[in-house]
């Protein structure tokens, strides 16, 4: 299944931009060219508001359950601030590096501002620090569910979850529930994430119509960018390896060649999820920290994922011309590090987490169109990276415990 939607995925990507630039160069400008746009918006609009209408409770039950599940052994809470401590460092480098990239390039700038603005979209000034932090805390949950306040959601969620994990059996019907809830709604992404195809094709297909083939360029150094930037991170991990292991850092990028290229081609952590325990306790890694840290970098250290949210917010933000100041940037990077958290294991999570970023500063929500047109290419390499961000985790954590073995067999990359 996940294999047959790449295709479509890859298919959508080439048909839409040849059907927009048909469109193009038969309609020209004027009334047809606007109402086949809009036609094709239509579309793209669509999905995203079925991405909208899921994210709250996807974000409060999938939160509420791992907070609740936490252990309280006093090992592994020593182990566990280890991981959490480097997956905020680790998280927080990534941003960076994505930040610094779409600054450096500035691929959104290559769209005008009068074509990247709908009719219907009103451009609201980028909120200060002090209104942004008037967001965190939910005077009303069901208000904050209702207009999709995510980093409200997450406050009351980590609560809840907390509460709830205090209570132990006592509240373990309901968190078995919230389980459930959270297995249908999973469920309901991935129906959803089935339309994407659709979706890549018409936003292409809008954008090539009223930009012309010139906006394929745009695209182009989005991707270069951003890819350079993965680049750049894969360096700092690499020299954290070394710098910790030595030369057995090379034999690890051996060891878990194949999760990475599986993660690479599939744009699915999921995937690559159980060769890469694997190989990581081939490598030495102890089954009790690899089979507690990795999970748990799953859902706290997607590295690659937050530097494409921050790299995507910074590109809209630049479509629009909207200028980011110094402090909110650094505030995005804080909220876009607590709100990535909630959703992870999500198809298309880093979708979700930007789009709920974007009120926070003003922009357009249908700037999203701009990033969907792209995602699936920019995923691979997202995840890929999340798959050696995690590697790296579970290999530090094991030899800050010394808990780190010479490799069990051969690896056979």
């Amino acid at each position: 299944m996940k294999s047959r939607l790449t295709w479509f995925v890859i298919l959508a990507m080439i048909a839409g931009p040849s059907v927009g630039l048909i469109l193009h160069q038969s309609l020209g400008t004027g009334p047809a060219t606007d109402d086949t746009a809009a036609g094709l918006s239509l579309v793209t609009t669509s999905f995203l508001h079925l991405i909208k209408m899921i994210i709250a409770p996807l974000v409060f039950s999938t939160l509420v359950v791992g907070v609740a599940r936490m252990e309280g052994a006093a090992s592994i809470v020593r182990i566990g601030a280890k991981a959490l401590g480097w997956f905020v460092l680790a998280t927080l480098i990534s941003m960076t590096i994505g930040v610094l990239a779409v600054q450096l390039f500035k691929p959104g700038f290559g769209l005008t501002a009068s074509a990247a603005v709908h009719p219907g979209n009103s451009l609201h000034a980028p909120l200060r620090l002090t209104e942004i932090l008037d967001h965190v805390i939910p005077s009303s949950i069901v208000q904050a569910m209702a207009s999709n306040e995510v980093l409200q959601i997450v406050v009351f969620s980590v609560l809840f979850g907390a509460a709830a994990s205090s209570l132990g059996t006592k509240v373990e019907k309901l968190i078995d529930a919230l389980d459930e809830i959270a297995a249908v709604i999973l469920k309901m992404t991935r129906y959803i994430m089935a339309l994407a195809p659709l979706a890549i094709f018409a936003a292409l297909a809008a954008t090539v119509l009223t930009q012309g083939a010139a906006v394929l360029l745009v695209y182009a150094k989005f991707i270069a960018s951003f890819y350079l930037a993965l680049v750049l991170l894969w360096i700092f991990f690499v020299l954290v390896l070394y710098l910790s292991i030595g030369r057995r850092s090379r034999e690890l990028l051996r060891t878990i060649r194949s999760p990475l290229l599986l993660a690479f081609a599939t744009a699915s952590s999921e995937a690559a999820y159980p060769l890469t325990l694997q190989r990581l306790e081939s490598f030495g890694v102890s089954t009790r920290i690899a089979s507690f840290v990795l999970p748990l970098g799953y859902s706290f250290n997607l590295c690659g994922s937050a530097m494409y949210c921050a790299f995507g917010v910074l590109f809209i933000a630049q479509i629009y011309r909207i200028d980011l100041s110094v402090d909110q940037q650094l505030m995005m990077l804080l909220i876009l590090m607590v709100t990535s958290k909630g959703i992870a294991g999500v198809p298309r999570a880093a979708l979700m987490v930007i789009s709920a970023s974007l009120g926070y500063f003003g922009l357009p929500e249908q700037g999203l169109v701009f990033v969907i047109a792209v995602d699936h290419v920019l995923d691979m390499g997202r995840t890929a990276t999340n798959v050696i961000g995690n590697a790296l985790a579970c290999t530090l954590v094991a030899k800050w415990e010394g808990d780190l073995k010479e490799s069990a067999v051969p690896s056979d990359a």
